[in-house]
């Protein structure tokens, strides 16, 4: 391999391309033409003695040595942008620079519009970049670099490099077809718990992104003798809203979520038939990115737009009894001797 030829730009597009598969959007994230993206390709191509990618339609597939590649290319990359990270400090008004941000759809319709328009007020040439990637990604992504920050519920148990915090907690509601006729033949009003056995007779779409029919709320009913029927999964949130507003369907969405698109979907929100678990919904990002102060300045961003969901909203009883129940376990086992097992 002819190390003389590479230089900075060529493993900018390189990376950029492992991601985008397009030379397309490769061009609009570097900001070079296509012709220059693919002139990069070219010379690429030529120093790795491989074609690297192969034209699959409207994408560009990597071959198994671009596959390999990639790994300590990012890393390398990483290490660059963290280098001129800690150089320069960040300057809201004068910063250049585009944010990846990893999270499902709840995150990019919860929060990603507030947050974009606090940014833009702040920093107008600073761009926000969402990536719908399942919470199993979360380390890779964020380790690797592909990732600045990173939303996910408190399903993953990150490594002591994967630095966390809890911006809100959150519980699932059951979302219906405002006027769904089998809740309104049952005297069902909104906001009310539904019966286990009514819930379970009730056509289910669920969220799942790997196509798994469980939920939470599967075990309590396993308990109980009784099982939904699920008619339908889905990889988003929002499709899962949809499916419901337009069937006799219902669904199990987080209720911060819930309330904001049930008024725009013609939906009613009731609670599930047990007492759901309270999540604690977290932000990500690795160490290295700790005195960052670019990240430091989102990750401020971030917290004061996730306000919304304060743990205290009085108009939310269950939040409310359900912390309230966990500061008090957890003061009590504070206060327990030690070795006790209380």
């Amino acid at each position: 391999m002819n190390f003389s030829g590479i230089d900075l730009n060529l493993l900018r597009i390189f990376d950029a391309m492992m991601q985008e598969r397009s030379t397309t959007r490769v061009a609009e994230r570097v900001g070079l033409s296509q012709p220059a993206v693919s002139s990069a390709l070219g010379r690429l191509r030529h120093i790795a003695g491989d074609e690297l990618f192969i034209r699959e339609g409207n994408r560009m597939v990597p071959t198994t040595k671009a596959e390999l590649m990639h790994a300590p290319v990012r890393a390398a990359m990483a290490r660059v942008e963290d280098a001129f990270d800690v150089a320069m400090p960040f300057d809201p008004p004068r910063a250049e620079r585009t944010f990846r941000i990893l999270g499902s759809d709840y995150f990019s319709t919860l929060i990603m519009p507030s947050l974009a328009a606090a940014v833009h007020v702040q920093a107008p040439r600073v761009v926000l970049q969402m990536l719908d990637m399942p919470s199993s990604e979360v380390v890779p992504a964020l380790s690797d670099g592909r990732v600045d920050l990173a939303f996910s519920p408190s399903t993953i148990e990150p490594p002591d490099y994967i630095r966390k915090q809890t911006l809100f907690h959150s519980y699932i509601v059951a979302a219906a077809a405002k006027g769904n006729e089998r809740l309104r033949d049952a005297g069902i009003a909104a906001g009310e718990r539904l019966p286990a056995e009514l819930y379970c007779a009730l056509p289910h779409v669920v969220m799942s992104m790997d196509g798994s029919r469980r939920g939470t709320i599967d075990t309590p009913l396993e308990d109980q003798g009784l099982s939904r029927s699920v008619m339908l999964t889905l990889p988003h949130f929002h499709a899962v809203a949809s499916a419901v507003a337009s069937s006799d369907m219902v669904g199990n969405l987080p209720v911060h979520y819930a309330r904001l698109v049930a008024p725009q979907m013609n939906l009613e929100l009731y609670l599930p038939p047990f007492d759901p678990p309270i999540i604690d919904v977290n932000l990500y990002w690795h160490r290295r990115h700790d005195s960052d102060s670019a990240n430091s300045w989102l990750r401020t961003m971030i917290r004061r737009i996730s306000s919304f969901a304060d743990e205290a909203d009085p108009q939310d009883p269950v939040l409310c009894t359900a912390l309230h129940e966990r500061r008090s376990t957890t003061a009590v086992a504070e206060k327990a001797p030690l070795g006790t097992g209380k």
